[in-house]
C-alpha cells in the first residue's frame, strides 16, 4: 500500500526505474526476436505480419515505455537532491505522472494477448494507419496507449519545470545548478511543448479511426503528409527530450572521476538551449523525399547541420574536462567515456543524413536505422547505464559491484557496435528498413549474422546488469553519504539513501559545484540556511493511482466501442479529480526530535 499511495519523489523514482526496466526487457526481447528473424536470408522464424508488429513494439516501447521512465527515474532520484529541495514541486501530480504512464504502457502490451498488435511502425504513419490498411484494433492500442502515457510525461514535464524554477536551495542561482539539473529543466521545456503535438496527432489519428473523420483518408480529402509533419514537429524534439538528459549525466560523471571541474560550464548551458532551440526547427529532415520542394529541403538542410556546431561544443568541453584530469575507470565512467565516441559516429551520420540529395539514397535503408540506434542506444542507453551505476548509491544506499559492472559495460559496449556499425554497410549496400527476410548472395549474409551475434552480447550486458543488482540487494545498506568521495553537487551531502525529507536543513550554496567548494576549505557538512524546525511534508494519497485505472477503462471503452466502459471509467476520474479538489490536504509535519530519531527516514 505505501508503494501505491506514496507521493515521496524518492520512491516514485524507484517505481519509473522498475516499471522502465520492465519495458526495457520486453523491447529487448522483442529487439532480440527481430534479429533472430534477419539472421540468415528467407529465414522463417516469424511470419511478416508478427514481424511487423515487433518492429512496431520494439520501437514505440523502447522510446516511450523504456527510455523515457529510465530518465524519469534519475530526475526523481536526483533533481530534486542536486538543488536542495525536500521534494518536487507538485508530489501529487508526480503520483499521477508516474501512474498514467504505467496503465498507458500496459494498455499498448495489452494488445500482445488481445491478438491485435499495432503493425504501421513505431511512426504509425497513415495510410497505414487509417482505418482503410489496419482495420483491427492493433493501431487503437497504440494511439489511446500513447495518449494516457503521454499526460504522464507531460504532467512530468510541467513538474520538474516548476520544482527547478521556484524550488532552488538558497544561494543556487541558475548559473550555480549542476549541469544534469540545467538539461532536466530544458528538457521539462521542450516536453511541456512538444508533447501536446503528439496528443493533437493522436486525437485527430483516433477520431478518423473511432468516428470517421478525415484527417488524413486522402480519399475522403484528408492528407496523410499532415501527420508526418505532426508526428515529426513531435519526434525530432524528442530526440532531444531523450539526449539532452544523457548529456547532464555524462557531464556530471565525467567531471566527478576525472576530479575536475566541467570545463567551459557557461558553454555548456548555453549549448544545451541552443540544441533545445534548433531541435524544433529540424522536423522535416525525416520527409526529404516526400516533394517539399528544393527551399524547404535547402533550408531544412541547414537548419539540421546548425545543431552539429552546440553538439560539438559539448563534445570538446567533456575531452577537456578528462585532460589531465587523475581519471578513475569505475563502470559509471566507462560508460560515459564509451559515450563520448559512439555518440560522434550517430552525429556523424546525422550531418550525412542532413544531406538531402544523400538522404535520397540512405532513406528508408538500414543506414537509418543505424543512425538513429548510435544516438539512441549508443547515446541515451550507454547514459542511462552510466547514471544507474552512479546514482545506485544515493538510491538504495549500496554500491553495485564494480566487476560486473565493468563486464555489463564490456559486454554491451562490443555488442552495441558489432550490431550496429555493420548496418551503416548493409544500408549502403541498399537493405531497406522494415524487411522482414531478404534473398541470399546479395553481400546482406554475414553482415546480418553479424548484427544478431552483436544483439545477443548485448542481452549478455543487460543480464550482467540484473545480476549485479540482485546480488547488490543481499548486501548491508552501507554506502557513505559521499559514496565516490569525489562528490562535487548537494545530493552527496545527505545520507544514502537520504531520509524521507531529504535535508534536515536547507543549504547554503556559496559557488558552482557547491559541495566540493565546501571541502576544499576543510569543511565536513554544507552551511545550514536556516535554523533547524519541523519540516512539512505531503500526505499520501491512493486518489493518482485510482484516476489511473479509471483512464485504463475508459481506453478499453473507446476502442471497443463500450460506451458505459468510456463514461464509467471517464466517471471515476473525474470524481478522483473532484474529492482531490473539494477536501484540503494540509500534509503533516515531523518534528525535530523524530528527525533525530529518523523515526521517518
Amino acid at each position: 500500500m505505501d508503494w501505491l499511495t506514496t507521493v515521496d519523489h524518492k520512491k516514485i523514482g524507484i517505481l519509473y526505474l522498475m516499471a522502465g526496466g520492465l519495458f526495457f526487457l520486453v523491447g529487448g526481447l522483442e529487439a532480440v526476436m527481430i534479429r533472430i528473424q534477419l539472421i540468415k536470408p528467407m529465414n522463417d522464424f516469424v511470419g511478416a505480419d508478427t514481424f511487423n508488429e515487433l518492429i512496431t513494439m520494439h520501437g514505440t516501447t523502447m522510446i516511450f515505455l523504456a527510455a523515457m521512465p529510465l530518465l524519469f527515474a534519475l530526475m526523481n532520484a536526483v533533481i530534486p537532491l542536486q538543488i536542495g529541495a525536500r521534494d518536487v514541486a507538485f508530489p501529487f501530480l508526480n503520483s499521477l505522472g508516474f501512474w498514467t504512464f504505467f496503465f498507458g504502457g500496459v494498455l499498448l502490451n495489452i494488445s500482445w494477448f488481445a491478438g491485435n498488435v499495432p503493425d504501421a511502425g513505431w511512426t504509425s504513419y497513415v495510410p497505414l494507419a487509417g482505418p482503410t490498411y489496419s482495420s483491427g484494433h492493433g493501431v487503437d492500442y497504440y494511439v489511446l496507449g500513447l495518449q494516457i502515457a503521454g499526460i504522464g510525461t507531460l504532467l512530468g514535464g510541467i513538474n520538474f519545470m516548476a520544482t527547478i524554477i521556484n524550488m532552488r536551495a538558497p544561494g543556487m542561482s541558475f548559473m550555480r545548478m549542476p549541469m544534469f539539473t540545467w538539461t532536466i529543466f530544458i528538457t521539462s521545456a521542450l516536453i511541456v511543448f512538444a508533447f501536446p503535438v503528439l496528443t493533437v496527432g493522436l486525437v485527430a489519428l483516433m477520431f478518423d479511426r473511432l468516428f470517421q473523420a478525415n484527417f488524413f483518408e486522402t480519399a475522403n480529402g484528408g492528407s496523410s503528409v499532415l501527420w508526418e509533419h505532426v508526428f515529426w514537429v513531435f519526434g525530432h524534439p524528442e530526440v532531444y527530450i531523450l539526449i539532452l538528459p544523457a548529456f547532464g549525466i555524462i557531464s556530471e560523471v565525467v567531471s566527478t572521476f576525472a576530479r575536475k571541474r566541467l570545463f567551459g560550464y557557461s558553454s555548456m548551458v548555453f549549448a544545451t538551449v541552443l540544441i533545445a532551440f534548433l531541435g524544433f526547427m529540424v522536423w522535416a529532415h525525416h520527409m526529404f523525399t516526400t516533394g517539399l520542394g528544393p527551399v524547404a529541403n535547402g533550408l531544412f538542410s541547414i537548419a539540421t547541420m546548425l545543431i552539429a556546431v552546440p553538439t560539438g561544443v559539448k563534445i570538446f568541453n567533456w575531452l577537456f574536462t578528462l585532460w589531465g584530469g587523475s581519471i578513475r575507470f569505475t563502470a559509471a565512467s566507462l560508460f560515459a567515456i564509451g559515450f563520448i565516441p559512439t555518440f560522434v559516429m550517430g552525429g556523424v551520420t546525422g550531418v550525412m543524413l542532413a544531406v538531402a540529395p544523400a538522404d535520397y539514397q540512405y532513406h528508408d535503408s538500414y543506414f537509418v536505422v543505424a543512425h538513429f540506434h548510435y544516438v539512441i542506444v549508443g547515446g541515451l542507453v550507454f547514459g542511462i547505464f552510466s547514471g544507474l551505476h552512479y546514482w545506485w548509491p544515493k538510491m538504495f544506499g549500496r554500491m553495485l559491484n564494480e566487476g560486473l559492472g565493468k563486464l555489463t559495460f564490456w559486454t554491451f559496449f562490443i555488442g552495441f557496435h558489432l550490431t550496429f556499425f555493420v548496418q551503416h554497410f548493409l544500408g549502403l549496400l541498399g537493405m531497406p528498413r522494415r524487411v522482414w527476410t531478404y534473398l541470399p548472395n546479395q553481400d546482406f549474409d554475414t553482415m546480418n549474422l553479424v548484427s544478431t551475434i552483436g544483439a545477443f552480447l548485448m542481452g549478455v550486458g543487460t543480464i550482467c546488469f540484473l545480476i549485479n543488482v540482485v546480488v547488490t540487494s543481499a548486501k548491508a545498506r552501507n554506502a557513505k553519504a559521499d559514496a565516490w568521495e569525489d562528490g562535487r553537487s548537494l545530493e552527496w551531502t545527505i545520507p544514502s539513501p537520504p531520509p524521507e525529507y531529504n535535508f534536515k536543513q536547507l543549504p547554503l550554496v556559496r559557488g558552482y559545484d557547491a559541495w566540493w567548494k565546501e571541502k576544499m576549505e576543510g569543511k565536513s557538512a554544507m552551511t545550514p540556511a536556516e535554523p533547524p524546525g519541523p519540516i512539512h511534508m505531503p500526505s499520501p494519497s491512493i486518489l493518482p493511482f485510482i484516476m489511473s485505472v479509471g483512464l485504463f477503462i475508459a481506453g478499453f471503452g473507446f476502442m471497443y466501442d463500450k460506451l458505459y466502459l468510456a463514461i464509467g471509467g471517464i466517471a471515476v476520474t473525474l470524481i478522483c479529480m473532484f474529492f482531490r479538489s473539494v477536501f484540503d490536504d494540509h500534509g503533516f509535519h515531523i518534528e525535530e526530535d523524530e528527525q533525530e530519531k529518523g523515526v521517518h527516514a
